[in-house]
């Protein structure tokens, strides 16, 4: 099985005239044929919404496209919050999920009239001193049933490590407190795997929160709004992984709603995503050139590219697959590690990884990035994180984040003295 780009070398060549690489390239008709098949997969549920979440891949154009397909947003940070506001979201379109969350964070949600998902019971009393004493009227709250998670199919994780959520008891003890307190409307929500392939975790999540929500309602007589099922549902990485079934998977979980929800007398309660990794993940490429090559103990291919650009592979060994564009057929008879220049030896995008022969000028495609690639970039080595572009249906193409220069890397040191003759006489810096 092979994993094939969504542009090719002529695509590339005609872009690079006007962005250099590198780039992160995001495919505008997968990412809308993804949105479309999540809500089609949901729309059993009269009150469905995907809420994007905005640390996946947060840029105003993305969020835009996503806001038209009826997308929400989950927020967890002011700076989200506040491009989520200038994107033109609204109320109970933001979900905030936050921890270890300042007081003029979760103030500045409630200003917007976001949907705020407690992470942690003391939170209650945190939220309650933003807010001057009175809560919203609605709110959510973050569980987390403790232990191990295993799916049959070998997908497992371990909540009980986990720093997100709260116990059952405190869960119960939470809406007690709300209630007193004047909320009227609840929402649960929880996170228990990441990245899961097959179509059984979603429904293994709805059952653990539809069963909480029945007690909840039975026992505290609280009105359940919705369900935030969030994230977790994968994306295949690697080529012989094979894709989730999202129509599958909307079906397993319809049929544990009616298992469990509608006997209960809660056949109103919304069903809500956060799938930022399923929708724009599969559908962005970090484009990279090949700029030095290098023989010793080991085959090196240098890039213009770093970990600054993609840190996934550098923090916990993931996969990533690498295309040499204008080579898609050729034989993978030689074996690199795929670098960039930062002084650190994990600054690698493959190793040992199986390719054709690669030449300096060649371009590389670094397939799966549109979700936590760009997102997560850092300037470590002074590199500066590379830009984004967009390419529409008909093939053209738009800057929709623009490279960092120097200027920018500097802007927070304008208190030095030393830093602001650079502003003031930026041709004796060249790049400035």
């Amino acid at each position: 099985m092979s994993k094939q780009p969504f542009v090719t070398k002529a695509m590339i060549e005609k872009i690079v005239k006007t962005y250099p690489t590198p780039f992160h390239i995001y495919s505008e008709e997968g990412i809308c044929s993804t949105v479309k098949s999540v809500y089609d997969a949901f729309d059993w549920n009269h009150g469905f919404t995907e809420y994007f979440a905005v640390k996946a891949l947060p840029n105003p154009f993305i969020l835009n496209i996503l806001h038209e397909y009826g997308c929400g947003v989950d927020c967890s940070s002011l700076t989200e919050l506040q491009m989520a506001a200038a994107c033109g979201f609204k109320g109970r379109e933001i979900m905030f999920s936050s921890n270890d969350t300042p007081l003029q964070e979760f103030a500045y949600a409630h200003q917007l009239g976001a949907i705020i998902n407690l992470d942690d019971i003391t939170h209650i009393d945190t939220l309650r001193e933003a807010l001057g004493g009175i809560l919203p009227k609605y709110i959510s709250c973050r569980f987390n049933p403790g232990g191990v998670f295993k799916l049959s199919n070998g997908i497992m994780d371990n909540p009980g490590e986990a720093k997100y959520g709260m116990t059952e008891d405190q869960i119960f003890e939470a809406f007690k407190d709300l209630q007193k307190a004047g909320v009227k409307e609840f929402g649960l929500h929880t996170f228990l795997a990441s990245n899961t392939l097959g179509e059984d975790y979603y429904a293994e999540i709805a059952r653990i929160l539809f069963n909480l929500s029945v007690k909840l309602h039975q026992e505290l007589g609280c009105k359940i709004g919705f369900i935030n099922l969030s994230g977790g549902v994968g994306i295949p990485y690697k080529p012989d992984q094979a894709p989730n079934n999202i129509c599958l998977i909307g079906e397993k979980v319809q049929e544990a709603y009616e298992e469990i929800m509608v006997p209960a007398g809660l056949d109103k309660v919304n069903i809500c995503t956060e799938m930022g990794r399923f929708i724009t993940g599969p559908h962005g490429h970090l484009v990279t050139k090949v700029i030095n090559r290098k023989d010793t103990h080991k085959h090196y291919i240098g890039t213009d590219s770093s970990a600054t650009d993609l840190i996934r592979p550098a923090m916990y060994g993931a996969y990533h697959h690498i295309t040499v564009l204008g080579k898609e057929s050729w034989e993978l008879d030689h074996i690199y590690d795929v670098t960039g220049p930062l002084c650190e030896n994990n600054d690698k995008f493959a190793v040992n990884r199986e390719l054709p022969r690669i030449e300096i000028g060649d371009y590389l495609v670094i397939h799966d990035t549109g979700a936590h690639g760009r997102a997560m970039g850092y300037n470590y080595n002074g590199r500066l994180r590379c830009g984004e572009i967009l390419l529409h249906p008909d093939g053209s193409f738009t800057e929709i984040r623009r490279r960092e220069t120097p200027r920018d890397y500097f802007a927070t040191l304008d208190v030095c003295p030393e830093i602001r003759d650079m502003y003031i006489h930026p041709q004796s810096y060249p790049g400035f």
